[in-house]
């Protein structure tokens, strides 16, 4: 799916220090075992069920693995992997996923500017996260846009253009950690 909803429940102690993950134990050669859907993107298999639960860390791992056993390069693992690397707060080893994430022909969707908005996020750099923002918000909507199906095979039903509301939500959120700020509330009118 081109959008990515990532839920993520912590509890937090009393002194508002670390987050304490939930129990993070998985059946891990059975999830290595799944097919690329199973795995990446069903909403409630593979490795989406553990990340929901906050262990980014294990998520993160999870891919990994996964993607080096079936040596399959799709930009999304990256992505997905890089992602809960940067909601651990792992923010090098998310920033080379990212870069490894871009996609290098046609892109239809605005994917690298997606990418360009939330390395510049990682990085501290306002003037290109708005300069990614900007680039993505003219990104002409595909003719074909609203009968697009996801890799679900599901239409897609995603604003256009996608991911834009990630890139707002950065810049509402600046200087917030990646896991407040990817999913940061739109004020209140």
């Amino acid at each position: 799916m081109l959008t990515i909803s990532h839920v993520v429940a912590f509890a937090l102690s009393a002194a508002g220090a670390s987050a304490m993950p939930a129990d993070c134990a998985f059946d891990r050669e059975a999830l290595l075992k799944l097919d690329y859907r199973q795995f990446d993107q069903d909403p409630r298999g593979g490795w989406r069920p553990l990340a929901s639960k906050g262990c980014d860390r294990e998520a993160a791992d999870l891919i990994r693995d996964w993607r080096l056993q079936n040596k399959d390069r799709r930009y999304i693992l990256f992505w997905h992997e890089g992602q809960n690397r940067a909601f651990d707060g792992d923010y090098e080893a998310a920033l080379s996923l990212f870069e490894q994430s871009r996609r290098p022909a046609e892109d239809r969707i605005g994917w690298n500017s997606y990418v360009d908005g939330s390395v510049a996020f990682l990085r501290g750099d306002m003037a290109k996260l708005q300069a990614a923002r900007a680039s993505l918000a003219q990104m002409p909507k595909p003719l074909d846009w609203d009968t697009m199906k996801g890799a679900d095979g599901k239409p897609l039903n995603a604003k256009w253009p996608v991911n834009l509301n990630v890139l707002d939500g950065f810049i509402r959120c600046w200087g917030k950690r990646y896991r407040d700020a990817y999913g940061c509330p739109h004020p209140a009118p």
